[in-house]
């Protein structure tokens, strides 16, 4: 089980939602995500997704709280994702690891191309959020 924290990303009233590229795996390759990525070692979640998010998109953000934590299994691995709440300050960003990106309001979410484990996310937030 790899322990993923992500960031669902709000820029006003939208949600920042990243495409990946090609990957390793089709199944994931070109779908939509909340960024984040995996916990190392010594890190707790807030450590692990300033990070993360840095790396993907060289911002600072403000992690806030968790959202939800879900359990997804590929047919290749499992993941434990961590969802947090996140205000980006400076609403400026670089993609460095994914091709495109859409901001969103929660009720248009549902109209991309997710991969599997962030759809309980966007599920979560659609039924919550109006």
């Amino acid at each position: 089980m790899i322990e993923v924290v992500a960031g669902v990303i709000f820029m006003k009233d939208k949600i920042l939602c990243l495409q990946r590229g090609q990957g390793k795996y089709e199944y994931i390759s070109f779908k939509y995500e909340f960024p984040g990525g995996k916990v190392e070692i010594g890190e707790n979640h807030e450590e692990a997704l300033t990070r993360e998010l840095r790396e993907e998109l060289d911002v600072a953000v403000i992690v806030g709280e968790k959202i939800l934590t879900a359990e997804h299994t590929y047919p290749d691995f499992s993941v434990r994702l961590h969802f947090y709440y996140c205000e980006m300050p400076d609403e400026q960003f670089h993609l460095k690891e994914h091709l495109d990106y859409k901001k969103l309001m929660v009720k248009d979410l549902k109209s991309l191309d997710w991969v599997e484990a962030d759809r309980v996310i966007v599920n979560y937030l659609s039924s919550t959020i109006k």
